[in-house]
């Protein structure tokens, strides 16, 4: 199977089990969340890994560009950093593109009475509504993080249960805070994964 192919089938597995989960298991999980509150603290802390991604991926794509323009060797670690860096800031675009395309209301209202789930019974998609309060699908926190755990698990695949762990943190996070559906984080997966995946890609074959 070719990688195309690869990614064609994960594409078709992403979007049946993101189908199954809008259908079956979004509104219980985010019930049960509600139904748990009083842990919502403890579980959005862990939504916060991901903050720092963008503006760090940011900073290292430059660094590591202005010395690729100085003529200067480039070890493998500071290839890593800016590959890391492209597929996180590429990732935030594509995800933020998606939201505006489907305009999924959130599970819980969070700012600005928006629509959800829990306040207003709202649940669906609202297609090129665009605005902050039909933003949930797919879930950044989720795409950013896979964005860089993609790339990272390809080129040192040494850690990957490290990597995997860092994963299972943030979807715990958001499930248990209530701040996205099961069927966000699959999708924020699938994208951040995609990116890091075509990235080192593109790498490897400009090197070819």
């Amino acid at each position: 199977m070719t990688g195309l192919q690869r990614w064609l089938a994960s594409l078709a597995g992403t979007a049946v089990a993101a189908t199954a989960a809008y259908l079956w298991l979004d509104r219980p999980i985010a019930l049960l969340a509600h139904a748990n509150g009083v842990h919502q603290n403890t579980f959005a802390r862990f939504t916060h890994i991901p903050d720092p991604m963008i503006p760090l991926g940011i900073v290292c794509f430059i660094a590591v560009g202005l010395v690729a323009i100085a003529a200067r060797p480039l070890p493998k670690l500071a290839i890593a950093a800016a590959l890391c860096g492209i597929s996180v800031v590429m990732a935030e675009a594509t995800k933020n593109q998606l939201k505006f395309i489907f305009g999924r209301t959130w599970p819980d209202t969070w700012t600005n009475n928006n629509p959800s789930l829990i306040h207003d019974g709202v649940y669906g998609f609202n297609p090129f509504h665009g605005g902050e309060a039909y933003a949930s699908f797919p879930s950044g926190h989720t795409t950013v993080t896979c964005a860089l755990v993609s790339v990272l698990w390809v080129l040192y695949p040494q850690f990957r249960a490290v990597y995997a762990l860092a994963v299972l943190t943030v979807v715990a996070g958001l499930l248990g805070a209530n701040y996205h559906f099961l069927s966000d984080i699959i999708a924020g997966g699938f994208v951040g994964t995609s990116t890091g995946w075509m990235t080192v890609a593109l790498w490897h074959r400009r090197q070819s």
